[in-house]
């Protein structure tokens, strides 16, 4: 044997023994994320960025519409909110709730103001004087160029009802309440397309509280004459929106699901999530449970819909109709009268509503509308108090992503560090849940035909940036790469009439040119990267 190979063979067995070792290899510690062209999900659907305006606190009155104040308009409506919603890119709008639907009736809310009826309002306990009411409300949308998303009363209100309204705001001329809409002084008709069969009336808290065959028969039937009276409308089924413990969710959605596969075009899921113990990596996780929820009720469309006769029309979408951050305002005196609601957001507030729309993004097959609720005060990303006006650290992701993120959504790569949580209640009432490896960086990203790609990343970690290498495996990133990001102080960093502390800053641009960019990602931060892929 050589020297050569006598010497291998010691070396080698000194190995072996753990006697001997050698130098590791240098390892790359970055995150990755890995974006390709050809890997995608579905068109992200505009109106994704709807939100929501329900009589319910000062979300109307004195909010959108204030007659009293020197910044209302001729019409009533505060010109400030106007143009924050408009800024807003607010593309849909529900109304008029929420809990308060169940017990409205449209027809209180229509014709000369001095004859409308004051009413005890039952689900918020206030006096709902319908000053504000159908034509009102259609005329706000127009002002901030919005979308109407109706809802019916399924809760005191009857099939005739709804279908006469159907008939009042979409019908042009000839039957009653088409003319009874022109005497008010709308000749032309408003052509409402969105229209919710009910609210929450799988919640034992909903006036007119129905279980779940209930709910679908009655539905079904309501669904019939509004279609009669406009076969141009699209129809939202109210899905599960209890998740407590004794509640069992996915057995109404499922028979929601069965009962109307062949009437309705959405099915509506509802979600308030809060950090009540104070837990910031467990509050940062719970955009997870709204995207495990988006995929259980996913395969339950495929699997219906294997059995639905729907003809030409698409399957059953998924509109998550209520969404946002709510805890602290949920509790006495806040949930009630003409304050209720007013929760006051901070930065980490703003990070779980940029997960959100992460969420929605990544399921842009399925997910075709979702609404923030509310617009203004009430839970809401636009505050207002007497003639002053600011937006709530919530208001920039939501105005981030609504201006720029859409084209098609991309199946993203990422590979980061991860965080297990703790076992933990993610609103009032809720089953407990626990997350295990949450990666750190959350990430959707979405391409337009003209080449341009959106990178939508939050990073959760509380203290430390991640620096990232972002790969193309299809084409190359070209030219200026435009950055924005949305950050504060610390966590608890939020707005108010006298200073803001959290909003979007422009940060410095990044030139690409090749298959890789490199960022840093600062903590406790929402950064959305809007550039170029040259595939040719």
């Amino acid at each position: 044997m050589t020297n050569f190979k006598k010497n291998f063979v010691a070396v080698f067995v000194l190995f072996l023994c753990g006697v001997l070792t050698f130098p590791a290899v240098a390892q790359d510690d970055h995150a990755h994320i890995k974006i390709d062209v050809e890997r995608t999900i579905g068109e992200v659907d505009s109106l994704i960025y709807g939100n929501f305006l329900e009589h319910l606190g000062r979300a109307v009155y004195g909010g959108a519409y204030d007659p009293d104040s020197p910044k209302a308009n001729d019409k009533g409506f505060r010109k400030d909110v106007i143009k924050a919603s408009k800024e807003l890119n607010v593309t849909q709008l529900r109304y008029p709730g929420g809990n308060f639907s169940s017990n409205y009736h449209w027809k209180d809310g229509v014709g000369p103001e001095d004859e409308r009826p004051n009413r005890m309002e039952l689900a918020w306990s206030r006096l709902e004087s319908n000053h504000f009411g159908t034509n009102e409300f259609m005329e706000f949308t127009r002002a901030v160029d919005a979308k109407p998303y109706f809802t019916v009363n399924m809760g005191t209100g009857s099939m005739t009802e709804a279908q006469q309204w159907v008939e009042y705001t979409n019908v042009e001329s000839g039957p009653y309440y088409a003319e009874l809409r022109k005497k008010h002084g709308y000749e032309e008709p408003w052509n409402i397309k969105y229209w919710s069969l009910g609210n929450e009336m799988d919640g034992f808290w909903q006036i007119g509280h129905l279980n779940a065959t209930d709910y679908a028969k009655k539905a079904r039937e309501t669904a019939k004459v509004m279609r009669l009276t406009d076969p141009s409308i699209e129809l939202i089924a109210a899905g599960a929106s209890n998740f407590r413990p004794d509640a069992n969710p996915m057995h109404w959605n499922r028979v929601v699901l069965e009962e109307l596969k062949n009437v309705v075009d959405y099915l509506a899921l509802h979600i308030y999530v809060g950090n009540p113990d104070d837990n910031y990596y467990n509050f940062m996780s719970t955009p997870l449970v709204l995207e495990e929820r988006t995929k259980i009720v996913e395969g339950m469309i495929r699997d219906v819909m294997s059995r639905a006769d729907r003809g030409d029309r698409p399957p059953v979408k998924i509109a998550w109709d209520e969404w946002n951050v709510w805890y602290r305002a949920r509790a006495g005196d806040s949930m009630t009268g003409d304050r209720a609601l007013e929760e006051k957001y901070n930065l980490e507030d703003a990070l779980v509503v940029a997960g959100f729309l992460n969420a929605f993004v990544r399921n842009a097959d399925v997910v075709k509308m979702a609404n923030m609720a509310q617009l203004v005060n009430v839970i809401a990303p636009i505050f207002t108090n007497g003639d002053d006006m600011y937006k709530q650290t919530t208001y920039y992701p939501l105005q981030l992503f609504s201006e720029y993120t859409y084209g098609t959504a991309l199946d993203v790569y990422v590979d980061s560090e991860t965080y297990d949580t703790d076992q933990f209640f993610i609103g009032l009432g809720e089953s407990q849940t626990q997350q295990d490896n949450v990666p750190y960086l959350d990430v959707s990203a979405s391409y337009k035909d003209n080449g341009e790609v959106i990178i939508n990343v939050v990073n959760r970690h509380k203290d430390q940036a991640i620096t990232t290498d972002i790969i193309s495996q299809k084409g190359e990133f070209s030219g200026e790469f435009e950055v924005y990001e949305v950050n504060g102080p610390d966590v608890k960093a939020n707005n108010n009439f006298k200073e803001t502390k959290v909003k979007t800053e422009k940060k410095s641009s990044i030139q690409a040119d090749g298959s890789e960019i490199t960022y840093s990602f600062p903590a406790h931060s929402y950064t959305l990267i809007k550039g170029k892929i040259k595939t040719e």
